[in-house]
Protein backbone atom coordinates (compact mmCIF):
# COMPACT_ATOMS: atom_id res chain seq x y z
CA UNK A 1 0.00 0.00 0.00
CA UNK A 2 2.70 2.62 0.78
CA UNK A 3 1.76 5.88 1.29
CA UNK A 4 -1.88 5.63 0.29
CA UNK A 5 -3.65 6.80 3.06
CA UNK A 6 -6.59 8.77 2.23
CA UNK A 7 -10.49 7.19 1.78
CA UNK A 8 -12.12 5.92 -1.53
CA UNK A 9 -15.14 7.26 -2.98
CA UNK A 10 -17.26 4.60 -4.17
CA UNK A 11 -21.09 4.33 -4.61
CA UNK A 12 -22.61 1.30 -3.21
CA UNK A 13 -26.25 -0.25 -3.76
CA UNK A 14 -28.55 -0.82 -1.52
CA UNK A 15 -28.47 -4.38 -0.37
CA UNK A 16 -25.60 -5.05 -2.00
CA UNK A 17 -22.65 -6.66 0.05
CA UNK A 18 -19.06 -5.66 -0.24
CA UNK A 19 -16.07 -6.79 1.04
CA UNK A 20 -13.77 -4.40 2.75
CA UNK A 21 -9.45 -5.39 2.91
CA UNK A 22 -8.79 -5.36 6.53
CA UNK A 23 -5.06 -6.19 5.52
CA UNK A 24 -3.82 -3.75 3.15
CA UNK A 25 -2.81 -6.29 0.46
CA UNK A 26 -4.86 -6.60 -1.85
CA UNK A 27 -4.57 -5.41 -5.40
CA UNK A 28 -7.92 -4.17 -5.48
CA UNK A 29 -8.48 -1.72 -2.92
CA UNK A 30 -10.65 -1.07 -0.98
CA UNK A 31 -11.89 -4.68 -1.46
CA UNK A 32 -10.72 -8.25 -0.68
CA UNK A 33 -8.93 -9.87 -3.24
CA UNK A 34 -7.60 -12.97 -0.79
CA UNK A 35 -3.95 -11.94 -0.39
CA UNK A 36 -4.98 -11.89 3.55
CA UNK A 37 -4.99 -15.69 3.10
CA UNK A 38 -2.39 -17.49 5.89
CA UNK A 39 -2.32 -14.11 7.62
CA UNK A 40 -4.52 -13.20 11.06
CA UNK A 41 -6.54 -10.55 8.75
CA UNK A 42 -9.95 -11.31 7.46
CA UNK A 43 -12.17 -9.29 5.37
CA UNK A 44 -15.10 -7.14 6.79
CA UNK A 45 -18.18 -7.45 5.42
CA UNK A 46 -20.18 -4.34 4.53
CA UNK A 47 -24.01 -4.16 3.41
CA UNK A 48 -25.24 -0.96 1.97
CA UNK A 49 -28.09 0.61 3.83
CA UNK A 50 -29.01 2.29 0.55
CA UNK A 51 -27.95 3.60 -2.50
CA UNK A 52 -25.49 6.26 -2.14
CA UNK A 53 -21.77 7.37 -1.75
CA UNK A 54 -19.48 6.32 0.85
CA UNK A 55 -15.55 6.70 2.11
CA UNK A 56 -14.07 3.32 2.28
CA UNK A 57 -10.83 3.68 4.38
CA UNK A 58 -7.37 2.75 3.08
CA UNK A 59 -5.26 3.77 5.98
CA UNK A 60 -6.59 0.84 8.12
CA UNK A 61 -6.62 2.47 11.12
CA UNK A 62 -10.50 4.14 10.98
CA UNK A 63 -12.27 2.69 14.06
CA UNK A 64 -15.36 2.84 11.85
CA UNK A 65 -14.16 -0.20 9.89
CA UNK A 66 -14.85 -0.45 6.33
CA UNK A 67 -15.43 3.35 6.08
CA UNK A 68 -13.53 6.39 7.17
CA UNK A 69 -13.68 7.97 10.20
CA UNK A 70 -10.67 10.71 9.33
CA UNK A 71 -8.42 8.94 11.18
CA UNK A 72 -5.88 9.27 8.36
CA UNK A 73 -5.39 12.72 8.95
CA UNK A 74 -3.44 11.84 11.98
CA UNK A 75 -1.16 9.81 10.34
CA UNK A 76 2.59 11.09 9.68
CA UNK A 77 2.70 10.06 5.84
CA UNK A 78 -0.56 11.50 4.45
CA UNK A 79 -0.64 11.09 0.40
Amino acid sequence: MGDVVNPIVFDVEKGRDYWWCACGMSKTQPFCDGSHKGSEFSPTKYTAARTERVWFCLCKKTRHAPLCDGTHNKLGNKA
